[in-house]
């Protein structure tokens, strides 16, 4: 019997909050879009628990930000554990917030289906065939067999990656040798704990609104276990005990997990017509979060990038920037990751440096410098030379008035094209050069509420990065021609 077949444009292995959010950036842009899960429903685990400011800003970027019902802000910031005012960095969306990661994906795969994704679930992907035209994925399903012909895979299936490991790609880094243990229980009372070192080791403990308890553990010198499964609530709660001295072997687990300390990156994010994101691209502790937000820009990122690819007029290395922009920013936060690592699980002889950093936190002048990288906002992409100092970076969402009408310039992004962003009061002389790109790029005319000095005009990708402004020596064209390909005032939107 043949298996069944499936043709189409791209296909997303991973339905986790990453391949969920490329999905559905893709069929935004009329991509036909299969995204393939293992599991047989979504998730129900609070998981990953905290966006930070960057990912808040693409949420709002796609409208999603009134779905998350329940945010809750938190302004407190930690590097290795020592806090710092995470509300110093200039978003809007300012420090970090709260949201357990089911609630994420149920938003996000909405959107996903209502944009026309094809969601199809309990498919476990087992061989993967590189053709002239793209792929042919081979999933064993509970009717059988299953082939999906695409002409591009992205890989967002987590750290095991299959994509990765089918598709050849390499991993560098370093091997684990520390291991943590989690659970979310109900049924106790115990203190709050934001990282509490002790002669034995770290605990963390945080009761959350709806009454459950996510409590973290390290004992200091215990190595990782090789595991098949989550630990036993029974051993989580030996090493609590071990750590904190207090009894929590009562309690009712609802979620177990254990990590480790790895570190590692592919050295490559695209292999002919395979791409990896996430966790299947960059594996390291889920330090402040940074893992789930990472993947989530990564997605970002690309989804532009390859619908451009996938209609056509992609200029030439316009997919091949999405490693050259995102393998820099994902080896920086695993650098951070490390960082904060040593300090809140090394020994005493960590404790001179972490006396070091507890005097520079010390002094809020400098919270920026931790609150930026750790919030994803001091990324800048290498997109040329120019003076002006949001070449490269995201632009800020500042309240603007457009036609009358008051915005932020992210939602001006919302359509998925590019955005000519005019604060002359129609001086410049560049947008009708822009208008020849106008099925690519939307010339928006606006009055800024906040100041966005070094420049006037401002030439904007789908993922609010600043690729061009009026104080450089490029041409306009130049650039559009660039990030936008040649120009063709009837073509249709990426």
């Amino acid at each position: 019997m043949t298996a069944p077949h499936t043709l189409t444009q791209v296909l997303v292995v991973g339905a986790g909050p990453v391949g969920l959010l490329l999905a559905g950036d893709l069929a935004q842009y009329g991509v036909r879009v299969v995204l393939a899960d293992t599991l047989a429903e979504p998730m129900t685990e609070s998981r990953a628990s905290q966006l930070n400011a960057r990912t808040m800003e693409i949420l709002g970027q796609r409208g999603l930000v009134d779905a998350f019902e329940g945010l809750v802000p938190e302004p407190a910031g930690h590097f290795g554990g020592l806090a710092f005012d995470a509300t110093t960095t200039p978003s809007r969306y300012a420090g970090n917030w709260k949201v357990p990661q089911f609630r994420t994906e149920a938003v996000l795969a909405e959107r996903a289906r209502a944009q026309g994704a094809d969601l199809c679930r309990e498919h476990r992907l087992v061989g993967l065939d590189v053709t002239d035209g793209g792929v042919l994925a081979h999933f064993h399903t509970p009717a059988g067999p299953r082939t999906v012909q695409a002409g591009h895979l992205v890989g967002c299936d987590g750290a095991d990656s299959a994509v990765r490991s089918l598709a050849g790609f390499e991993l560098t880094g370093t091997a684990a040798v520390r291991e943590l243990l989690r659970a979310d229980v109900t049924g106790i009372e115990i203190p709050d704990r934001r990282f509490a070192r002790s002669a034995h080791g770290f605990a963390a403990s945080a009761r959350r609104p709806d009454g459950v308890t996510r409590i973290m553990v390290h004992a200091f010198g215990r190595p990782p276990v090789a595991r098949t499964g989550p630990p036993e609530f029974t051993e989580i709660a030996e090493v609590w005990r071990t750590v904190t001295g207090e009894d929590v072997s009562g309690a009712t687990a609802i979620w177990r997990d254990a990590f480790d300390d790895a570190c590692a990156q592919a050295t490559a994010y695209q292999r002919g017509p395979v791409l990896i994101a996430g966790d299947a691209a960059h594996v390291h502790m889920p330090v402040g979060g940074q893992a789930l937000n990472l993947g989530l820009q990564d997605a970002a990122n690309l989804g532009w990038k390859l619908a451009a690819q996938v209609h056509g007029w992609a200029p030439p290395g316009l997919l091949d920037s999405y490693h050259q922009e995102r393998h820099p920013a994902g080896k920086r936060v695993m650098d951070n990751v490390q960082a904060q690592g040593m300090l809140l699980f090394g020994g005493a002889e960590m404790d001179p440096v972490r006396q070091l950093f507890g005097e520079l936190l010390a002094r809020t002048s400098l919270h920026h410098l931790f609150a930026g990288p750790v919030g994803g906002l001091d990324v800048r992409y290498d997109v040329g030379a120019d003076s002006s100092p949001y070449l490269g970076a995201r632009l800020p969402d500042l309240p603007l008035t457009a036609d009358g009408t008051r915005t932020t310039a992210h939602r001006l992004l919302g359509e998925g094209r590019g955005v000519l962003l005019d604060l002359t009061g129609g001086r410049a002389t560049a947008n009708a050069a822009a208008r020849e790109w106008s099925g690519r790029v939307r010339v928006v005319h606006a009055e800024a509420a906040g100041d966005l000095d070094h420049g006037a005009v401002f030439l904007v990708r789908p993922d609010a990065h600043v690729v061009w402004t009026d104080t450089g020596a490029t041409p306009l064209r130049d650039a559009l021609r660039r990030w936008f390909g040649e120009a063709d005032a009837s073509a249709a939107r990426p």
